[in-house]
């Protein structure tokens, strides 16, 4: 009985090590309920909530951060946020390659008589090509008096071209701020 249940515990804590996606990094001593007001901050740029042309979904990840923010009783104020948030981004394509069996030999039965049969080549090898993507999607927080990062969000997922990019952005965007060490308002 003791050994069903020690195999059912390593079950349960590896498949929860696996399907976990969702990283953070915060300082755990840091009272994060002193912070209210936020705004976004491009990575080298130095005007607040500017639009970035060079990511296509740019405004969509920022809306639905924002969406999660606001339940977590953060408002933007873009004269004197007391954190500034930033978004990173990276796509990479995989191509995976796969091969059918090269040559193969067929046989085909003959004429009537002297039981005549032939073999000779068949074609294969045929070559086929599936892509799929890496993504990766991070926030990352910083005091704005101090400009020191206070906590940092990451997911990294493997999709398939023809996936819905807004619906997983919507989804992996609301896991890291439910990791977001401050409780939701009502």
């Amino acid at each position: 009985m003791m050994r069903i249940f020690f195999l059912l515990a390593v079950l349960f804590t590896s498949g929860k090590t696996v399907a976990q996606s969702v990283k953070t990094d915060y300082d755990t001593r840091l009272d994060f309920d002193r912070f209210t007001t936020y705004a976004w901050l491009a990575p080298g740029d130095s005007v607040l909530n500017r639009y970035r042309k060079d990511k296509i979904f740019g405004g969509f990840i920022t809306y639905r951060a924002d969406t999660e923010l606001k339940a977590l009783g953060f408002r933007q104020d873009t004269l004197r946020p007391q954190a500034i948030f930033m978004f990173f981004t990276s796509v990479e394509e995989i191509t995976h390659y796969s091969q059918s069996p090269t040559l193969s030999v067929g046989v085909a039965v003959g004429g009537p008589g002297d039981y005549v049969s032939a073999a000779g080549p068949v074609a294969g090898g045929k070559i086929t090509a599936t892509t799929e993507e890496n993504g990766m999607l991070k926030y990352v927080v910083y005091d704005a008096s101090s400009g020191k990062i206070i906590w940092s969000g990451l997911v990294n997922k493997t999709f398939k071209p023809m996936d819905d990019i807004e619906d997983l952005i919507a989804d992996y965007t609301a896991k890291i701020f439910k990791k977001f060490p401050r409780k939701r308002k009502k």
